[in-house]
């Protein structure tokens, strides 16, 4: 079966009362869900995404949602930013299909682009991440200025290993298990590139990329373990003996670059008791 997926990402802004009680907003934002199972409704404060898994192209579910979600915030009094939605296709197929027709929020077209930023982590159409990666160290960088200049002030090294790990290794690891396993061998130089000209200014090792990563990805992963009530709780299932998980069995090398798989692998590798 050939598949894309669709998201639209939607700015919700009050037209009522500015200052809206917190928990009002929540009550009104949790009653707003998908009743499609192909379609999925992510909501983080005023942002909404919209995605649609859209099969033998039949996007009647997906528009269905589109026109929910334009009801639900007529009769809660929240107005859609169309300015700020944009459509977002993936698509994977060796022959896609001609461009589908634009969705239109209030007579208004909503643009389709080739990424965009989610939650902080630009995502891409063809979910590659040099761009997310660019920005990453873009902002890196403009914070190594001022590790510089506590270089200068002869600030303790330890003082200077705390800052880095607050203000630039916390930018250099922002969504780390997404992207880094699909990240190309030259991004990767690229950041670890940042990480060794802080050592030079502070002047003592500090942890690899890859080491950053396979930390986080265990952490990230033994939470999902020990939490069924996560949606990917049961992709992490354990071999009859008990000391290892269960491979998941990919298709694609995008897929096996993806979190489950390699989590999976790194806890098998770590050999530590589940």
């Amino acid at each position: 079966m050939k598949v894309f997926e669709r998201l639209v990402l939607v700015h919700l802004k009050t037209i009522t009362d500015p200052l809206l009680d917190p928990l009002q907003f929540a009550y009104r934002a949790n009653s707003c869900t998908s009743s499609h199972q192909s379609v999925k409704l992510l909501k983080f404060a005023d942002d909404t995404t919209l995605i649609g898994l859209i099969s033998k192209g039949d996007e009647s579910a997906y528009r269905w949602e589109i026109d929910q979600l334009l009801s639900w915030c007529g009769q809660n009094n929240l107005e859609l930013n169309t300015l700020k939605t944009v459509e977002m296709v993936v698509d994977f197929r060796k022959n896609p299909a001609p461009p589908p027709p634009p969705i239109t929020l209030d007579n208004s077209p909503v643009a389709t682009v080739d990424s965009f930023r989610f939650l902080g982590t630009i995502i891409s159409r063809d979910l590659m991440w040099e761009l997310n990666i660019s920005s990453l160290i873009k902002k890196a960088q403009q914070r190594m200025f001022f590790l510089r200049q506590l270089k200068k002030f002869n600030l303790p090294r330890t003082m200077m290993v705390q800052f880095y790990t607050s203000i630039i290794e916390s930018i250099l690891t922002f969504s780390i298990t997404t992207w880094f396993p699909a990240a190309s061998v030259r991004d990767k130089t690229r950041l670890q590139r940042v990480i060794r000209s802080a050592e030079r200014v502070i002047g003592c090792d500090l942890p690899s990329l890859q080491a950053l990563h396979d930390s986080r990805a265990l952490k990230r992963a033994r939470k999902i373990m020990a939490d069924p009530s996560h949606p990917g709780h049961g992709l992490f299932s354990p071999l009859p003996s008990g000391r290892r998980l269960r491979s998941i069995k990919t298709n694609t090398v995008r897929h096996r670059n993806s979190f489950f798989p390699t989590a999976t692998s790194r806890i098998n590798m770590a050999r530590v008791p589940l």
